[in-house]
């Protein structure tokens, strides 16, 4: 059974019937010229080399070659085959922070790009290289907040992750414990996959005890990875075309707290990478991959046996002959008379008429 994957495009064919008045059209307005210089049948014998018939093959073949390019664009596909593979991997929930610190340059220099966007940057090459794994995404700052739950989808993945921004939590602060302990809620109950929780953070934590819900997740067995961004020689933190500032009046300083990541990293039984490392994602990959792969989810797919090939070469072959047609007649065939008297019946004709000329003149 033959069926189309963009049947849409049959809406295409319309533009025959269109195509053939356009013709009519132009035939009738060609005759219509020819007759101002005079009879037909006077100026016709004038252009011998003019077919009668070669424009209607043309026609012909204009519309075949055109209805095959709408039904190779409609895609014909013949029968399927079905599929079926399990995906394996492990599912990792991300945590960004998003307090106004991630505003703050990511490096010694104020004007490099934020620990936001530097975290984004991370994370967008991180999704693109877990294959076959499930994905989460949490937000947080003085709570936290679901973002975007469990998927294997890639690309849904990363347009959750380019929405971010540090106006989406309503409560400001640092609550890396609350992420943790929000992550662990959105794994799946399946005791046979592997866990794992990424936190990107700048390390200020002020809100909870972040070590002591790691050390609880690693207790579950989910492992704590975290991502620290930032400058340990402090940065000010832009708000509102100035610079967040203190009760004296003194701009505000923020710092990436090394040992406090380091501490949340150990305790969750993960590791600490430093952001601002080249290797930073290659690093993180790697360690992901030593966690033993389990079956996440059966995927069938439909393979079905494309035929437009076929419909193309045919399409191919008329364009050819189209090239190759000409207006003309064809010089071998001048000889021959397929559609008027033969050259017996045309010289007796010829010769009574010129009989009758000479009665005519005496």
């Amino acid at each position: 059974m033959i069926n189309f994957a963009h049947p849409q495009y049959f809406y295409l064919l319309l533009l025959l019937p269109a195509l053939v008045l356009l013709f009519l059209w132009n035939r009738r307005d060609r005759r219509h010229r020819l007759e101002r210089y005079g009879k037909r049948a006077t100026i016709e014998p004038l252009m011998p080399e003019v077919s009668r018939y070669k424009p209607w093959i043309r026609l012909t073949l204009e519309l075949l070659l055109l209805t095959m390019v709408i039904v190779v664009l409609a895609r014909p596909r013949a029968g399927s085959s079905k599929t079926t593979t399990n995906v394996h991997g492990i599912e990792v929930m991300v945590a960004v922070d998003v307090s106004n610190s991630m505003n703050a340059s990511s490096t010694d220099n104020p004007q490099d790009v934020s620990r936001l966007q530097r975290a984004k940057m991370i994370l967008q090459k991180l999704i693109d290289r877990l294959d076959n794994n499930k994905v989460g995404l949490i937000v947080f700052a003085g709570n936290a907040y679901m973002q975007m739950p469990m998927t294997s989808d890639a690309a849904s993945a990363k347009l959750f992750l380019n929405a971010i921004n540090t106006s989406m939590a309503p409560t400001q602060g640092t609550a890396i414990g609350a992420a943790i302990n929000l992550a662990l809620n959105c794994f799946s109950q399946s005791k046979k996959s592997q866990k794992a929780i990424i936190i990107i953070t700048d390390g200020e934590n002020f809100e909870d005890d972040a070590v002591e819900a790691a050390k609880n997740a690693a207790k579950m067995g989910v492992h704590v990875y975290v991502i620290g961004v930032g400058s340990t020689s402090g940065a000010p933190i832009p708000m509102d075309g100035g610079y967040l500032t203190d009760d004296s009046g003194n701009p505000v300083t923020t710092y990436l707290n090394e040992k406090m990541a380091q501490e949340i990293a150990d305790a969750g039984d993960g590791v600490y990478i430093s952001g601002t490392a080249a290797d930073a994602v290659s690093t993180l990959q790697e360690t992901l991959d030593k966690l033993a792969k389990s079956d996440l989810a059966t995927v069938t797919y439909t393979q079905h046996d494309e035929q437009f090939p076929v419909f193309a070469t045919i399409a191919l072959l008329l364009l050819i002959g189209l090239l190759l047609l000409l207006e003309r007649k064809n010089p071998w065939l001048k000889k021959y008379n397929f559609f008027t008297k033969d050259k017996k019946e045309n010289t007796v004709s010829n010769e009574t008429d010129k009989q009758q000329d000479k009665k005519d003149h005496q």
